[in-house]
């Protein structure tokens, strides 16, 4: 019966999206049983698509709303669910592994016996993963990254969707969360951290009700949000998202540890896989050569084998890392020419997925 059950909620996330699925591998039913109750597996293995009412999901497994709803609670405090208030009913979702569920798990901070042991489950799942399917090819992006604006070139047009902190603006909630993926790497080993400020990962709107609701992070004002992006600049770390103009999150990722980034990296053209839409242009007569720019570029995409950097555009990813720590003030970004916008919202992305898959 047990085994019945996982190998129903391994199907169910196979089927979402996300950098990880449900794979039928030992390492899977380890983690799941860990993570999910019995109880819980059925229900997440029965959510219909979208938010949803406790009524359809209890029809949909044949059970009385009295029976799913304290389950469904209890999931969505785990972070195995998310749930959204909507004219006084609370609706819920079901979530992929990747982004959702493992983020999930490490976005309040909490360092426990329990949380270290989820650590390794989750990190020796995503290596078995990797082994049996490899890094995946997308033939359109899933994410994009969100340059520094401030440091496009004068004049130059910026799109709102380039100018992160038009996001910002835009929100009256805004809520910050621990960053998971360093976070779960020093749970592993505590040793292992990069000197990256940790609390940086932001949330918008619905996404971060959900996560203030449910203690996984704190809400913040627009002060504190701003603060939290320039501390994020100075320190190299890259502002990434999905790839839609209508985002309701924000990593600012690492390239030692962050999911998002490293999985772009790991492939042999990461400026295809994962771009602002910018690139840096070096100003000759301001540069000196000191090769800065060059030791903060999370993507390896410049050299200096002359008087000033070379870039290697396949590998560039239009952070605008380069252009913060320069200085001189001898890097600014510009367009970078062809590069598609990124669909307008939920419904554009979904198609493009599908029309590209």
């Amino acid at each position: 019966m047990a085994e019945d059950v996982y190998q129903k909620l391994c199907y169910a996330l196979e089927q979402r999206p996300g950098r990880y699925r449900g794979l039928d591998i030992p390492e899977f039913y380890e983690l799941a049983r860990e993570l999910f109750t019995i109880e819980e597996a059925a229900v997440c293995a029965a959510q219909p698509r979208g938010l949803q009412a406790v009524a359809r999901i209890a029809g949909e497994m044949g059970k009385d709303e009295a029976e799913v709803a304290p389950i469904l609670e209890r999931m969505a405090e785990k972070g195995l669910c998310f749930t959204l208030e909507k004219e006084g009913q609370t609706l819920y979702a079901p979530l992929p592994l990747v982004p959702g569920i493992f983020e999930y798990q490490f976005m309040r901070g909490t360092d426990t016996d329990w949380d270290r042991r989820i650590a390794r489950l989750i990190r020796r799942y995503k290596e078995a993963f990797d082994a049996a399917r490899g890094v995946p090819e997308e033939t359109f992006p899933s994410t994009r990254v969100i340059t520094v604006d401030r440091k496009i070139e004068a004049g130059s047009r910026i799109h709102t969707y380039s100018q992160v902190l038009s996001y910002i603006e835009q929100f009256d909630l805004i809520a910050v969360a621990t960053c998971y993926c360093r976070h779960q790497a020093r749970l592993i080993d505590e040793s292992d951290h990069c000197g990256a400020p940790d609390e940086v990962c932001l949330q918008f709107g619905a996404g971060a009700r959900f996560v203030i609701d449910r203690h996984m992070g704190r809400e913040i004002d627009k002060d504190e949000a701003r603060e939290i992006l320039e501390r994020s600049e100075e320190a190299g770390l890259v502002h990434s998202t999905v790839n839609r103009q209508d985002i309701d999150w924000l990593c600012n990722c690492c390239s030692c540890h962050c999911v998002l980034l490293k999985t772009a990296l790991a492939t042999p053209k990461p400026g295809l896989f994962m771009n602002s839409g910018y690139r840096p242009r070096v100003d000759a007569d301001l540069c000196t050569a000191c090769s800065l720019c060059v030791e903060r570029c999370p993507a390896s995409a410049l050299s200096l084998e002359a008087d000033t950097p070379d870039l290697d555009s396949d590998r560039c990813i239009g952070c605008g890392v380069c252009a913060t720590g320069c200085p001189e003030e001898a890097v600014t970004l510009e367009e970078r020419p062809g590069f598609a916008p990124p669909p307008a919202n939920r419904k554009a992305y979904r198609e493009a997925l599908q029309v590209n898959r």
